[in-house]
């Protein structure tokens, strides 16, 4: 298996290539000129109108010449000798009041040529004048205009469509005092990670804490994109930053663009921005968020060009080229990326009116359902040119996991009416269970990955979600085994809290195996690291609001402790390369879904139930919430344009 470290961010995440990668620059598009450039263009400008003074103004020797050339050019042949003195509206040479006409019309285009020349030199001189900044101020301004104009001709007026009922936006306090005291400590948290960012990283994609500078991966391309504030939104809404809410709206408003030449991940922009946006509009009633989720949606839209309709891994959002992980087998396209659309392209046609995204995404299910699944797995690679499986490799973590979590929440979202979403959850959950989940010798519950015809023990934190999964799904499940699913996701969530208590920082390794005596215990040190990741934390909320046991509660405060302990530094929050030392190494990164997942699911464990109630809203997979759409299993029936 390629080293976790290798890989890009997908999944529902996996480790960055490179923890601690440098941010990208940022090159804008529109109007790339250097300031070296602007100053020989000024410095050019005046020396030819310097030259052009010299040459070209008119003086008294040349009065007479300038005037029978003048003459030439506005006077036609006329033939004298049949008498005429009038010709098509043109007045005849010769006559004396004429000629007058004519000497004030030259002295009137000479002095307006001087006059012209002469503020041009001033201005020249004026320039020459500014300093170095006021001259990148100056060109900073008529970028700006330019990028205007461009908005403004990319914004198109959206149809109007009547908003789902929005339940649960502005409440959740609690009433026990101690409960409401730890949940203002995950708030002030969130608040010291936005700071900081706002402070030292603001505009690009991540923050590096210690370094105090802006930093990014290869999943955002070369582009300032604003990744943290786009995911962070949501989170600052239900915390009440409101005032911090409105600097990422106006930073949004003002400088998202996304006509720029890079080539990002269809899979993580989609979860993070589409998802990240959408979730703000609903929540905000903000029209600019829905607007840049459309506007950036076009562009993920030319990924799908291939000859199955199944995307590329990533598009260059201006040419609109796609290709694939070079890393990934036999050129294919990843079952958990290409399967984690459908939430939000189902709300992008909803929103629009237009069926083109809803299209896409049912186009991957039903090629998904004419395939033959081996033991009734998915395997994690799928060619998009030949429409066949590559590596026989399924798992319930990275590269898989929340494909599986897309089937169940497309049944939530459509108000329970897609069944056929809901068939191929119970279908794929059976097989999992039959294939991939086993118990250790210790009594551990946990789920392996399916490689190559046999079972590897290691789980990792990243499928740590699924304990949450299986509770969010019992109730509809086959042969009234809610009870089951429920018990099965309790049993994953002590699994992975052990992972975490059996660690020198409480803090959970990114992989842990089930061999020879070690249970739930990283073995390899590519595995002991700790990057903010949110889903250990997320199973305990989703425990919590099923079962309201408060253990629960006591694990996901231990998780905030620690991290505040360990992860916390003066310019923000960091990752850790080895949870079992008591020194650890910072990686130097502020991941942008520990603002838009790990501090929103702590937030919501310590907050009432009342505060997006889960009856009306569907969280993906980067914990964006999203309302329940009444859908029919074919149509949209909650916008007009679908009637």
């Amino acid at each position: 298996m390629t080293t976790p470290a290798l890989l890009p961010l997908s999944g529902r995440r996996l480790p960055p290539l490179n923890l601690g990668a440098s941010a990208f620059p940022h090159h804008r598009a529109t109007l790339r000129l250097s300031e070296k450039f602007i100053l020989l263009l000024i410095l050019s400008a005046f020396i030819t109108l310097c030259f052009g003074a010299f040459f070209f103004l008119p003086d008294s020797s040349k009065h007479k010449r300038f005037d029978l050339g003048l003459e030439d050019v506005l006077i036609p042949h006329v033939d004298t000798s049949k008498g005429d003195k009038n010709l098509g509206g043109f007045l005849i040479h010769g006559q004396g009041h004429d000629e007058h006409r004519h000497r004030e019309e030259e002295e009137r285009l000479r002095n307006k040529i001087r006059a012209d020349h002469e503020k041009a030199l001033e201005e020249a001189k004026e320039k020459l004048k500014k300093s170095r900044d006021e001259i990148q101020a100056e060109i900073q301004t008529e970028k700006n205009k330019v990028v205007q104009e461009l908005k403004k001709k990319d914004s198109k007026p959206l149809p109007p469509v009547p908003l789902p009922n929005l339940i649960g936006i502005n409440s959740g306090e609690p009433a026990d005092p101690d409960i409401r005291e730890k949940r203002n400590k995950i708030k002030e948290m969130m608040k010291h990670a936005w700071d900081n960012y706002r402070q030292y990283g603001w505009g690009h994609n991540e923050l590096k804490p210690i370094a105090r500078k802006g930093h990014s991966t290869n999943i955002f391309g070369n582009s300032q994109m604003g990744a943290t504030i786009v995911d962070a939104l949501d989170t600052l809404y239900i915390m009440g930053l409101h005032d911090e809410f409105r600097e990422g709206q106006e930073w949004i408003d003002k400088n998202l663009d996304f006509s720029v030449n890079s080539e990002v991940s269809v899979f993580e922009v989609n979860i993070r921005f589409i998802g990240g946006l959408l979730a703000a509009y609903y929540l905000s009633g903000q029209e600019v968020f829905k607007i840049k989720a459309v506007q950036l949606a076009g562009k993920l839209l030319p990924a799908f060009n291939t000859p199955t309709g199944i995307p590329w891994a990533m598009v260059n959002l201006k040419s609109g080229v796609g290709r694939n992980w070079g890393w990934a087998s036999a050129g294919s396209s990843i079952l958990a990326e290409f399967g984690t659309l459908h939430m939000e392209f189902v709300h992008l046609s909803y929103l629009t009116g237009d069926p083109v995204y809803y299209n896409k995404v049912m186009h991957i299910r039903k090629l998904l359902q004419k395939m033959d699944r081996p033991n009734g797995l998915y395997p994690n690679y799928l060619n998009p040119r030949t429409g066949r499986w590559g590596q026989h490799h399924t798992s319930v973590g990275g590269l898989g996991d929340s494909f599986y979590e897309y089937l169940l929440k497309a049944w939530l979202m459509s108000d329970k009416m897609d069944t056929e979403a809901r068939k191929m959850y119970d279908d794929a959950i059976e097989a999992i269970e039959k294939h991939l989940i086993r118990k250790s010798n210790g009594g551990l519950t946990f789920i392996g990955e399916w490689k190559n015809g046999h079972l590897e023990r290691k789980m990792g934190h990243l499928t740590c979600f699924a304990g949450g999964m299986f509770a969010l799904g019992a109730d509809g499940s086959r042969d009234d085994k809610a009870g089951h699913y429920l018990q099965l996701g309790a049993e994953i969530a002590h699994t992975c809290h052990e992972s975490y208590d059996r660690t020198t920082l409480k803090l959970g390794p990114e992989a842990f195996k089930f061999d020879g005596g070690v249970e739930a215990v990283a073995v390899r040190q590519n595995e002991k690291y700790y990057i903010l990741r949110p889903e250990v934390i997320e199973t305990y909320w989703y425990m919590w609001r099923f079962t309201h046991d408060p253990k629960y509660r006591q694990w996901g405060w231990e998780a905030t402790q620690a991290i505040d302990k360990y992860c916390r530094v003066s310019g923000g929050f960091s990752g850790v390369k080895d949870v079992y030392s008591s020194s650890p190494t910072y990686d130097d990164v502020q991941q942008s879904f520990f603002l838009a997942e790990t501090l929103k699911y702590l937030y919501l464990l310590f907050s009432n139930d009342d505060l997006l109630p889960l009856d009306n809203w569907v969280f993906n997979t980067e914990a964006h919430p999203l309302p329940v759409l009444h859908l029919a299993n074919t149509t949209l029936s909650g916008n007009p344009a679908y009637r």
